[in-house]
């Protein structure tokens, strides 16, 4: 099983917007979570990551089950250094 790219959106949010447009450019799959509807599950990460910015990133790591967190103003600064950042851990 290969790595999993989580985003954590909301609607509305331009910020999301755009970085959901930089991964599609780019070529890179992700699964969306809107934070609302998975309200629990952003929740840990904000408790992982000590941020609630969006959007936020989450990897998984199939086979070992091990996450990777990348959260704004924390990881990165700009969408497109986010971006940078997915796809070298997705390499």
């Amino acid at each position: 099983m290969k790595k999993i790219l989580l985003v954590y959106t909301m609607k509305g949010c331009p910020h999301c917007r755009d970085a959901k447009k930089q991964l599609y450019e780019n070529g890179i799959k992700y699964v969306e979570r809107d934070i609302h509807t998975y309200e629990e599950e952003y929740e840990q990460f904000v408790k992982k990551t000590d941020n609630e910015f969006i959007p936020a990133f989450r990897i998984i790591d199939g086979p070992t089950k091990q996450s990777t967190y990348l959260a704004p103003d924390r990881d990165f600064d700009s969408i497109e250094e986010g971006v940078k950042k997915i796809k070298e851990i997705l390499l």
